[in-house]
Order: structure tokens, then C-alpha cells, then sequence
């Protein structure tokens, strides 16, 4: 993640960027998706108060924008407060999101059920497997090899085909490792 610190109406020194930068990073162990923060650094000066320590922290993840400010006296607490405040909001975000997952699974979950049980009251389907498509072809004799290009050539996954040593019906199949198989009737 890229950390951008700027200052306003004050010099940032080497330690204050470190800690500000430190700190800042901690928040991508979060939110893995974070690709910038940027950091402004401010002194406010009022008339009761004195001045204000400012710090304000911008933070880009994957359709992301967070924000965060805090005030206060001194200007590690503010850095300390406003990374606080930016993790309550990573965690709220996180619960938000994993509300609605659990939600949406509970919403499937359900419509499973409702196809299930409308299926089990309609019951067995009333009409059987049927056979849709015939086919008719002439076999003539050949070797197993033959019948292995003959189905490579076709594209299909199995080939029935007259052994031209025994003049039996043979099936070659193609097996999942890539390799054939053969079955030969009694």
C-alpha cells in the first residue's frame, strides 16, 4: 500500500512520518485490498483552545473510500485516533458483510428446500426414461487401433465396432486419464 503524508500549517518531521506511516499500514492486515492512504497532518489554531492537532487519513482499496479525522492535543493521539476510528469502520464493514452472505446463504438454502419437498410431493415423475434419438450404422471389421483413430477422427468418447480377428462386438471408451479402455463380450 502507498502512504502519502502531507502537512498544513506544519513541518513533518522524520519520526512523525514513520509512526504516522506504521500506523497507517496496520490497517491493510484489515482489508487486504487497500492500495493507498493518504495522510494530511494539520494544526488548527483557535482562540479558546489553543491550537489542534489534526489528523486526517484517506484510504482507496477495490471500490473503497474511507475517511476518517480526529482532534486532539497532541498529534501521535490523533494519529492513534483517527487509525481507530478507520478500523472500527473496516470492522463494521466486514460484519456488514458478512451479514448479507450468511443471509443470502439462509435465502438459497431455503429455495433448495421449497424445490425438494415440491418435488417429493409431486412424486415420481409419471413418464419414464426414453429412448430419444436411434441410430444406424454399419460396422465393419477392424482393429482396436483402427477403432482408436476412428474415434479420435469422430471426437467422441466411446466407438462400438466389429473386431475384425474374432467378428465380435467391441466397445472402446476413452478413460479420464487420457488413455482407452475395451470391453469385449463373452
Amino acid at each position: 500500500m502507498q502512504v502519502i503524508i502531507q502537512g498544513r500549517r506544519l513541518e513533518v518531521g522524520d519520526a512523525l512520518k514513520r509512526y504516522a506511516e506504521r500506523k497507517v499500514r496496520k490497517l491493510s492486515r484489515h482489508l487486504r485490498h487497500l492500495r493507498q492512504a493518504q495522510v494530511v497532518l494539520e494544526v488548527e489554531r483557535q482562540r479558546s483552545a489553543g491550537r489542534t492537532q489534526v489528523a486526517e487519513v484517506t484510504v482507496w482499496g477495490d471500490g473503497l473510500v474511507l475517511r476518517g479525522t480526529h482532534r486532539s492535543g497532541d498529534m501521535f493521539a490523533s494519529i492513534d485516533g483517527v487509525v481507530e476510528k478507520l478500523e472500527k469502520q473496516i470492522e463494521k464493514r466486514r460484519s456488514r458483510l458478512i451479514e448479507k452472505r450468511r443471509i443470502a446463504a439462509t435465502r438459497d438454502k431455503r429455495r433448495q428446500v421449497a424445490g425438494a419437498e415440491a418435488a417429493l410431493r409431486e412424486g415420481p415423475s409419471p413418464l419414464p426414461p426414453q429412448i430419444v434419438r436411434l441410430k444406424r450404422f454399419p460396422m465393419k471389421p477392424m482393429t482396436a487401433e483402427d477403432a482408436i483413430m476412428e474415434m479420435e477422427r469422430l471426437g467422441h468418447a466411446f466407438f462400438v465396432f466389429r473386431d475384425a480377428r474374432t467378428e465380435k462386438i467391441h466397445v472402446l471408451y476413452r478413460r479420464k486419464r487420457g488413455d482407452y479402455g475395451l470391453i469385449e463380450p463373452d
